[in-house]
């Protein structure tokens, strides 16, 4: 059943459900408050009545004051406390008998008076003086009153029936214009199926569905960029391994031939030797960063004591830093301590800071730090820095700038940054080179 017919069922059975109840306790109710009513009417008659009869005749009874009860043509009785006995009636004799017989009469605290199945609602008012004991009794049949809740359920009931029908038809509407969002939704998901990232379109939409929306259009692009990294990156790899492999097979075929002196073949074999050891080094990278995506339990982080960890960065780099005559400074804050897998994180520090000091004129700089819930890594240079246009792609796999090696060392670091919890930016350091930024969170 498609989403809309099944909120638009919930919702019909939510409101049915809704209006049943309320029927009930509306139905149920209605009935005292019908009866209290009456009790209210019968009470300001029976003063009316009792007032006029005052004026009129005193508390004596006579032929004129049966006729002036009987033309009020309302079922009443006219009692004696004093003597017991009943007076006058406009009922039959036969049902004042009964309401002596069950004692309703007598029962002053009784409000509703039963004859066989019949049920009437009474008022009481005494005469006055009230010692003489007279007491007029007003009764009204309570058929009479189910005739008037019968009367309202039946209104009640039909404007159930049409609110019903404008609450189906608004929850068709409102339903029709929450699913549509989703069905388009849907579509543009079948294109990202069909990789036709070019033919997504934005959908029109509101609240949770709107990010819903937003986070597919985000996921697309994602994967778009995923997908046109692989293929530069085969592109790249095929280049990179094709390289050094023409150059072996010249060296290697020129030297079955014998069409070199013996000079140059001792050249050729180590232009071989040269090429093996950095097709052996792009392999290696290529296969680590395999892993780092594919592998997470080869991740194993511990508490590591940053300043520890910079020293060995320092002494390892030391080689290529007397090299390069730079100047290496590292400032790490005390008792900083990092949640991170020390060789795999010690190989992405060293990635990136080996980039700094191939590109750096006199100095590299590393700072470590805690910046409140985060800790940060900053690694940056003097060198000439990057071009705006080559920042998207830095972390690209076989993308290498100027002095660059296999093009995987910034892919890698960025790798194992990700798997510490932390990412990894870069931008222009006060120093007028790259800078790098390292952010762990926890």
């Amino acid at each position: 059943m498609k989403l809309q017919y099944q909120l638009n069922a919930a919702f019909t059975a939510l409101l049915l459900v809704i209006l049943a109840v309320t029927g009930f306790f509306i139905h149920s109710l209605i009935m005292d408050l019908l009866v209290q009513n009456e009790q209210r009417q019968l009470e300001q008659q029976g003063e009316i009545l009792v007032n006029v009869l005052n004026e009129q005749y005193g508390t004596g009874q006579n032929k004129q004051f049966s006729e002036f009860l009987e033309e009020q043509n309302l079922q009443l009785i006219l009692y004696d406390r004093a003597q017991n006995a009943v007076l006058f009636s406009t009922m039959s004799n036969q049902v004042v008998k009964g309401f002596i017989r069950n004692n309703n009469i007598l029962d002053t605290s009784g409000k509703l008076w039963e004859y066989g199945k019949d049920k009437f609602v009474t008022s009481r008012i005494l005469f006055y003086p009230e010692h003489t004991g007279v007491e007029l009794i007003l009764l009204t049949p309570l058929n009479d009153l189910r005739a008037v809740q019968q009367s309202f359920v039946a209104r009640l009931i039909l404007v159930f029936i049409i609110g019903a029908i404008a609450a189906v038809i608004l929850s068709y509407f409102l339903t029709n214009k929450l699913v549509t969002p989703l069905t388009r939704l849907k579509w543009q998901l079948k294109k990202i199926e069909k990789r036709q990232f070019d033919q997504i379109e934005p959908i029109r939409a509101t609240g949770e569905i709107k990010e819903v929306a937003q986070s597919v259009y985000d996921m697309a692009n994602e994967l778009q960029r995923y997908i046109q990294s692989q293929q530069v990156f085969f592109q790249n790899a095929s280049h990179e391994l094709k390289t050094p492999l023409m150059t072996i097979q010249g060296y290697a075929e020129g030297i079955k031939e014998k069409v070199f002196d013996a000079q140059e073949t001792d050249k050729g074999l180590e232009v071989i030797v040269t090429e093996v050891n950095r097709l052996k080094t792009i392999i290696n990278e290529m296969i680590l960063l395999a892993k780092l995506d594919s592998e997470q339990t080869a991740y194993q982080p511990m508490k590591l004591d940053a300043a520890a960890l910079m020293k060995q960065v320092t002494d390892r780099a030391l080689p290529l830093i007397n090299e390069k005559n730079i100047e290496l400074k590292v400032d790490v804050e005390d008792q900083l301590q990092l949640d991170v897998d020390e060789e795999k994180f010690l190989r992405a520090l060293l990635n990136i800071t080996f980039n700094g000091i191939r590109h750096a004129h006199t100095m590299v700089q590393i700072h470590a730090y805690k910046d409140q819930q985060t800790k940060q890594i900053i690694i940056e240079d003097d060198g000439p820095g990057i071009s705006e246009a080559f920042i998207p792609h830095i972390f690209h796999r076989f993308v290498k700038g100027k002095n660059g090696e296999t093009g995987l060392g910034l892919a890698i670091s960025r790798a194992i940054i990700e798997q510490s919890n932390g990412t990894i930016a870069i931008g222009k350091s006060e120093l007028g080179g790259a800078k790098f930024t390292i952010t762990l969170r926890g």
